[in-house]
């Protein structure tokens, strides 16, 4: 018997995701900061890059997930593969105005951008 129930779709969300270096051992509060200029920044990109997939994610609750890698050569290992991919990145370098010296990469923003696109770049790292 037959109900009228179709097969839903199911929408992918959006994230964002933060790739923080782990070598740096910053405090929890300068990562907390580190993860917030990233995060900003990317938000700025993709308003004028993609506003569509911006609002997408800003509707969505604005899913954010912090990752780590263990050196500045590892993050731009990521930067190069979130570029190939055509998503929306923004590496974060410090001023250097408390704990490390300035001009040192501290972390990358990666999207906002449908999970399964971030997912191909930073699915195998793991969470900070």
């Amino acid at each position: 018997m037959a109900f009228g129930f179709s097969a839903s779709r199911t929408v992918e969300e959006s994230k964002m995701v933060i790739v923080m270096r782990n070598d740096l051992k910053m405090s929890k509060g300068k990562m907390a900061a580190q993860a917030a200029h990233a995060a900003v920044n990317c938000a700025f990109a993709a308003k004028k890059k993609d506003p569509k997939n911006l609002d997408k994610w800003m509707g969505e609750g604005q899913k954010k997930v912090v990752v780590k890698v263990n050196s500045e050569k590892e993050l731009f290992e990521v930067k190069a593969m979130a570029d190939a991919a055509g998503l929306i990145n923004s590496v974060i370098t410090d001023a250097g105005r408390t704990e490390i010296a300035p001009g040192t990469v501290t972390c990358i923003g990666i999207g906002p951008a449908p999970e399964s696109a971030v997912d191909k770049v930073t699915g195998d790292l793991s969470m900070l």
